[in-house]
């Protein structure tokens, strides 16, 4: 067996509780619920979650390694994963609101696809969730089982699927939560405006944070 049942159980449950904590995935995916909707923020959610197999893939295969050890390389990311935050923060900002409509898969007038594309590029060019993945899915690998790059690969899809479960629920909750809050006149504009803040401020700090 690659992965055996008490390597599954006590990864499973180190997954859900640093994915519970508060981080910036979470932030950014209850900010986008309460302002979009809950079929918005779940779909924003739900990419966030799937980003964490392009990390898994590089995890498994040692180039997150490669990334971690070339400072020009990681600061390039950061900068990159910053800049996209900041992007998606300005045009929420700017954006003018609408009324949620729950009965509306895109009642902000994007599609849920474009939801779901914006999650899962922010969580898969984010440098921290690189490194987080190269530090964290080794400890639970057992060396003297072999194979330890399936042991990753497993161990990572795990990861996201609990990801998508615990990220999607909280982009379900937050979207009633906005829903409710919208009922005020131009709340829907200051929803945004706040979103929009949320992603600048996590954007800002990830392109200023130390690359070591």
């Amino acid at each position: 067996m690659i992965v055996t049942p008490e390597q599954l159980a006590a990864f499973t449950a180190a997954a859900m509780l640093i994915t519970l904590s508060p981080g910036p995935d979470n932030l950014m995916v209850l900010s986008l619920g309460i302002a979009k909707g809950r079929r918005q923020g779940m779909a924003f959610g739900l990419g966030c979650a799937l980003g964490c197999l392009t990390h898994t893939v590089l995890a498994a295969i040692g180039v997150s390694a490669l990334i971690a050890a070339s400072p020009l390389a990681f600061g390039l990311l950061k900068i990159a994963g910053g800049a996209y935050l900041v992007y998606l923060g300005w045009h929420a900002i700017r954006s003018r609101g609408s009324r949620l409509q729950a009965a509306d898969g895109a009642a902000d007038g994007t599609p849920l696809a474009a939801h779901f594309r914006k999650g899962l590029l922010a969580n898969a060019i984010n440098p921290k969730v690189v490194l987080f993945f190269l530090a964290f899915l080794p400890q639970f690998v057992n060396p003297a089982q072999g194979h330890s790059g399936w042991q990753i690969a497993i161990l990572g899809l795990i990861f996201t699927a609990q990801a998508a479960l615990l990220f999607g629920s909280l982009g379900y909750f937050a979207g009633a939560i906005g829903s409710w809050l919208n009922r005020t006149p131009k709340a829907s504009q200051w929803l945004d405006r706040i979103a929009g803040g949320v992603f600048i401020a996590l954007g800002l700090r990830l392109m200023l944070a130390p690359t070591r």
